[in-house]
């Protein structure tokens, strides 16, 4: 039999009877559960485990200048072209756990406790409890930037410290641009919550901050690198063990369907949208040509993927899902 509309649309008819007849002779009805599994999923780069934590995700209409400088339409067909609905943006969040071995490292904390009943985000220590992973074990926090998404889980809802044993180590470029008083006095109206956030997030832990630079190993196995653009001091992060290597690349792009795939696009989050480019391009030149995996903190769950670059852009091919380590 040949398949076509017509006869997809009879199978689905006769599916719907069917479904109708067995329901009549059910004994009972299982409840439907009304929640998702927890979201992790664990990896191994050379001798390391890392662990993919899913913090949740975050859904808004498509706002004007969601993109500096492409128009709603342009958005809104890019959107269809990943079979997602028109006018209507969808952010995830990943923060990554690796293991050594010896040191327990968290990379980014998420959006941090949330205040609504069944919150979308704000789901990171719930996932890292489900995930076998105590906080209390977590020697080193290691922050990319100091946007909310990636900081405000380093506090619980009552204000304590959810790392209460860890190390938290932050770009030094970032601490001294947005602890700046000065900075934040001549920012906009609009983007001063940023820097009260890192005041609140902060407070009190000058004595259990440890400020990183470029090029220097983090944690066992991790070495920061330089992407800035996205924000003053933004850093991504090299996770080497033996002759394998991976990338995690922290904010360089958003959703990677729409910012890998138009490299150009300048999003609204990015503070300096030229240097963000230039840097979204040279890194994910260098994951092209060294054939090399990338965690996304922004990429569809389990957030893995490769890149391939393409006449226009590129293409992260997402991981295969494995059941082994």
């Amino acid at each position: 039999m040949s398949i076509s509309r017509r006869t997809v649309l009879a199978g689905a008819a006769a599916s719907a009877a069917a479904l109708a007849s067995s329901e009549q002779a059910a004994f009972a009805a299982a409840p439907p559960t009304g929640k998702q599994a927890p979201g992790f999923y664990r990896y191994k780069v050379g001798d390391l485990e890392l662990t993919q934590v899913h913090d949740g995700a975050r859904t808004f209409p498509l706002p004007d200048g969601f993109v500096r400088n492409a128009s709603k339409d342009d958005i809104n067909k890019a959107l269809e072209g990943l079979f997602l609905p028109r006018d209507q943006v969808t952010i995830t969040f990943s923060p990554v756990v690796v293991n050594s071995g010896s040191k327990l490292t968290v990379i980014d904390t998420g959006n941090g406790p949330q205040q609504q009943a069944n919150a979308p985000v704000g789901l990171f220590a719930s996932n890292l409890t489900a995930a076998g992973i105590d906080a209390k074990n977590v020697d080193i926090v290691v922050i990319s930037h100091f946007h909310p998404d990636h900081i405000n889980g380093l506090r619980t809802a009552d204000g304590a410290l959810a790392f209460p044993n860890a190390e938290i180590k932050v770009p030094e470029r970032e601490w001294a641009f947005f602890m700046n008083d000065e900075n934040m006095n001549k920012a906009p109206d609009a983007a001063k919550g940023m820097y009260q956030n890192a005041r609140r997030v902060f407070k009190d832990l000058a004595d259990k901050v440890t400020k990183y630079d470029y090029d220097k190993e983090v944690a066992p196995g991790i070495t920061a690198i330089e992407t800035n653009g996205h924000t003053p001091g933004h850093a991504s992060f090299v996770v080497n063990s033996g002759s394998t290597k991976m990338l995690i690349q922290s904010d360089i792009t958003n959703h990677p369907g729409l910012f890998a795939a138009n490299p150009g696009w300048h999003l609204v989050f990015d503070m300096d949208p030229v240097k963000a480019e230039a840097t979204r391009r040279k890194f994910f030149d260098m994951a092209a040509a060294e054939k090399l995996r990338v965690a996304g903190y922004h990429y569809p769950f389990p957030a893995v993927g490769n890149v391939e670059k393409t006449a226009t852009g590129y293409r992260v091919i997402p991981s295969m899902w494995n059941p082994a380590l």
